[in-house]
C-alpha cells in the first residue's frame, strides 16, 4: 500500500510566509513527495524530473513570501515543475539545434526559430508521459534504441511501438497548431459568414 502524503496546512504555510524557519522547512518537507510527483509525471527523464523537483523546491524556499493564498499552494507548485520541464525540453532541442553548426540566422529567423521551438516544446510536454520519455530519450537526446528500451523497462519492438505513437501524435498536434491561424485568418471578422 503506497504511502498518501497530505500539503501542508494553511496556518503552517501562513507562518512559513512571514519568516517562520521551522515553518518554512516543514513546508518544503511536506511539499517534496507531491512536487516530486508531479515532476515524475510532466518530465522526460528521472534525471529531469529529479531536477526539476529540486528547482521547484528552491524556488518555495526562496519565495514563499510571494504566494499570495495559501491554499493555491499545490497548483503553484504544479505550474513551477511544468515550467522547468518545459525549459528542459527547450534547451535539448535548443541544443541539438545548435549542434547541427548553421551560419548565424537573421534577427527575423532568429525569432521565427524561438517561436517554433515553443511551440513543438509545448506539444512535446502535452503528450502523455510514456511517450514524451522516449521521443525525449531517442529523438532529442539521441539515446540508441536498445538503451531507451533498456531504461524504461520495455522490449525494443514496445519501445519502437511507442516510439511510434509519440511522433505521430507530436505530428498531428503540430499539424493541428499549424491549421489553427489559416482558420482565423479565412473567416471574416464578427463571425459572419455571408459574402
Amino acid at each position: 500500500m503506497t504511502q498518501r502524503f497530505s500539503w501542508p496546512d494553511e496556518r503552517l504555510i501562513k507562518a512559513a510566509q512571514d519568516g517562520d524557519v521551522t515553518s518554512l522547512t516543514t513546508v518544503v518537507m511536506e511539499s517534496q513527495p507531491h512536487v516530486r510527483k508531479f515532476a515524475i509525471s510532466l518530465c522526460a527523464s528521472p534525471q529531469d524530473a529529479e531536477d526539476a523537483a529540486q528547482e521547484a523546491l528552491i524556488i518555495l524556499y526562496r519565495k514563499i513570501g510571494t504566494l499570495r493564498a495559501t491554499g493555491a499552494l499545490a497548483s503553484w507548485m504544479f505550474r513551477i515543475v511544468r515550467n522547468e520541464c518545459l525549459r528542459q525540453v527547450r534547451l535539448l532541442v535548443s541544443r541539438t539545434n545548435e549542434a547541427s553548426a548553421e551560419p548565424e540566422p537573421s534577427a527575423e529567423d532568429a525569432v521565427l526559430h524561438s517561436l517554433e521551438v515553443e511551440r513543438i516544446a509545448a506539444a512535446v510536454s502535452a503528450l502523455p508521459r510514456d511517450q514524451r520519455q522516449v521521443l525525449i530519450m531517442r529523438d532529442v537526446q539521441g539515446l540508441p534504441g536498445k538503451t531507451v528500451a533498456r531504461s524504461l523497462g520495455l522490449s525494443t519492438a514496445a519501445m519502437k511501438s511507442r516510439l511510434h505513437r509519440a511522433r505521430a501524435a507530436l505530428r498531428h498536434s503540430l499539424a493541428v497548431s499549424d491549421q489553427a491561424p489559416d482558420q482565423a485568418i479565412d473567416r471574416p471578422a464578427g463571425g459572419d459568414s455571408r459574402p
